[in-house]
């Protein structure tokens, strides 16, 4: 998804500014919000994941505000970066918890052991890892941000918005899934937030 819709929309970017003096400068937010994208993927530290995560928050702000003449924009661009900003905090401070608990920061380490589920610091944890989520995704009810993002240039809106920052969230449900699926603090919150979102 990052790479093969992103070249697509690479193209596309092209003619969408085709006379436009400033798309060196999108192209270099288009790109770098790319890297971050990658980064968050691969990572496999916990605070590696979150400096890529805060990435795609700072560079999507830059791609949403790129129209400043528009107050729209600019108004959209701080609201989506207040609020995916604060999860993101939260899905820190819930990583960190996790990883002092389990005695490692890396990813593949954390998911390596089993029993958090049981751990009394679960419930904790899991409820800063869904705000880091469920505000990235624009999961209900932190989706109010999402439609004033959409002043963001055409390229803006459908690489970040229906491609991929929004699936950073899932992404991060999906990778701890395998850990913490057994559990029903997991799966109902999933079920229902994800059920009122739709």
């Amino acid at each position: 998804i990052v790479t093969g819709i992103g070249a697509c929309i690479a193209f596309y970017t092209n003619y969408y500014f085709e006379d436009d003096p400033h798309q060196g400068y999108f192209y270099l937010l288009l790109f770098t919000f790319m890297m971050s994208m990658l980064g968050l993927v691969w990572a496999n530290n916990v605070l590696t994941l979150f400096v890529f995560w805060e990435g795609t928050s700072i560079t999507s702000y830059l791609m949403i505000a790129f129209k400043s003449s528009y107050k729209g924009a600019v108004e959209g661009a701080r609201r989506a970066l207040i609020v995916t900003t604060a999860g993101g905090l939260c899905m820190l401070a819930g990583l960190i918890v996790w990883a002092q608990a389990a005695g490692t920061y890396e990813i593949t380490g954390l998911l390596a052991k089993p029993g958090f589920t049981l751990d009394p610091l679960f419930p904790l944890v899991l409820t800063l890892l869904l705000l880091g989520a469920f505000t990235k995704s624009a999961q209900f009810p932190f989706h109010f941000w999402l439609p004033g993002a959409m002043s963001a240039p055409t390229p803006a809106s459908a690489y970040l918005h229906s491609a991929t920052m929004v699936k950073a969230g899932v992404y991060l449900l999906a990778r701890l899934h395998p850990t913490f699926g057994d559990s029903a603090l997991w799966f109902w919150p999933l079920f229902v937030i994800g059920g009122i979102t739709m």
